[in-house]
């Protein structure tokens, strides 16, 4: 291991006396540690616009970089490390990366809407406007080992009853929508609108927000005046809202190609408040990255065990938090990998077909993924009652077709 370590050092350090190599491994130490203060302060002063001088420090010569590290440290040109140092296959590889930005030029959730449906415009701009409200509530909540609590007008209320009602009064005000149903309670309430219907699921996750992990609401909307009898191939959009370190609503509607995740800005800028698109979701390609639920059905489910040691034999990485809609959402983001909540005679399905399986399955879909109930994309079954739950995966078309091959529906 000693070895390992040496060889990746200047081959000039090998050849000195064993207190000149010390001497000039503490050289080299303070001219790495002088070479990251300057880019640092480089990348500090570019946020105040002076991105032309980071442009002249990522692009400098070797020669010019150490010069300009020697002056900045005092050291003597000898004293530096030797130019080898700086080789490729002996630095950690620097370069800049573009992330999004979003200006006053980027698009809102308004003007992405502008050519959809009026009525079904306000059904998602209702859902918009629920989670802004949620998103902030989530983030102010006060939390015991038992739920957490916020104020909902003059009473303290469970975050997610709070939210429950946040979304069902959004919903009546928007006038479009004729009947709406909440996994809290899972029954028909008439809305007054006409147009739509929505289903949710108000806050996925909501027994692990004590512990601070990202949680999300889950929603579909269809045509019409009922929920029952409705199959997700019916959906007239559907979305997913992430409350993360960044507040995000993944919106997928009929019509529009792909997946689209906006972000709320909550900067105190002048577009705080707003939905902003921030990227696109087309495609969700093969990746070792899988979220497991429900393993207790490994137990009685030979198919779900087969998998599981599949991935496991195979190294594929585990990104699992216990909440559906993160878990999801790192497979739109990340374009790869596959969430699965597989079921057995002892440990049955618990994801309800209509607040969170179809919905959600629609957005995969649209985006590039697949999703299955172990025989069928869940777009195809139909809600015979509110309460119907299935098991699911979703994911790549590939992992999907692994499901189905090894733990299908015989074991159920």
């Amino acid at each position: 291991t000693k070895a390992r370590r040496v060889t990746s050092m200047d081959s000039s350090l090998l050849l000195a006396p064993t207190k000149s190599r010390s001497s000039r491994c503490a050289m080299v130490s303070i001219g790495v540690n002088a070479v990251l203060a300057v880019v640092g302060l480089t990348v500090a002063a570019s946020s105040f616009g002076a991105n032309a001088e980071l442009a002249s420090v990522a692009t400098m010569p070797k020669t010019a970089f150490r010069a300009t590290t020697a002056a900045a440290t005092g050291l003597r040109k000898s004293q530096m490390p030797s130019q080898n140092f700086y080789g490729a296959r002996r630095m950690m590889p620097m370069r800049a990366v573009e992330s999004p930005a979003i200006t006053e030029k980027s698009v809102t959730i308004e003007e992405f809407l502008g050519n959809t449906e009026p009525k079904l415009q306000k059904s998602i701009m209702a859902m918009f406007s629920a989670c802004k409200e949620i998103g902030y509530k989530i983030r102010t909540a006060s939390c015991d080992k038992q739920a957490c609590f916020n104020a909902f007008g003059d009473e303290q209320l469970a975050i997610d009853v709070l939210a429950d009602n946040v979304i069902f009064e959004n919903l009546k005000a928007s006038g479009a929508v004729a009947t709406a149903s909440s996994e809290e309670e899972p029954t028909e309430v008439n809305m007054g609108g006409e147009g739509y219907s929505v289903a949710f699921d108000p806050l996925d996750g909501s027994s692990i927000i004590d512990t601070n992990f990202a949680v999300g609401t889950i929603y579909g909307i269809w045509p019409g005046s009922k929920l029952v009898g409705v199959k997700g191939t019916e959906l007239k959009a559907a979305g997913m809202g992430v409350y993360g370190p960044r507040t995000t609503m993944t919106l997928a509607v009929d019509g529009i190609e792909g997946a689209h995740e906006f972000l709320l800005i909550d900067d105190m800028s002048s577009r705080h408040g707003q939905w902003v698109l921030s990227q696109s979701f087309m495609t969700v390609g093969e990746g070792k990255l899988f979220a497991p639920g429900n393993l207790r059905a490994t137990k009685d489910n030979p198919g779900y065990e087969q998998l599981f040691n599949y991935w496991y034999d195979n190294q594929y990485q585990l990104r699992y938090t216990g909440g559906m809609v993160p878990d999801v959402n790192q497979i739109l983001v990340k374009g790869k990998g596959i969430f699965a909540n597989a079921a057995s005679k002892s440990a049955k399905a618990k994801l309800r077909l209509l607040y969170e399986v179809a919905p959600i399955g629609y957005i995969m879909e649209k985006a590039g993924g697949a999703s299955t109930n172990g025989e069928q994309s869940v777009l195809n079954l139909e809600v015979q009652q509110t309460e119907d739950r299935s098991q699911v995966a979703y994911g790549s078309k590939g992992e999907v077709a692994r499901f189905e091959e090894l733990v299908g529906t015989k074991y159920l």
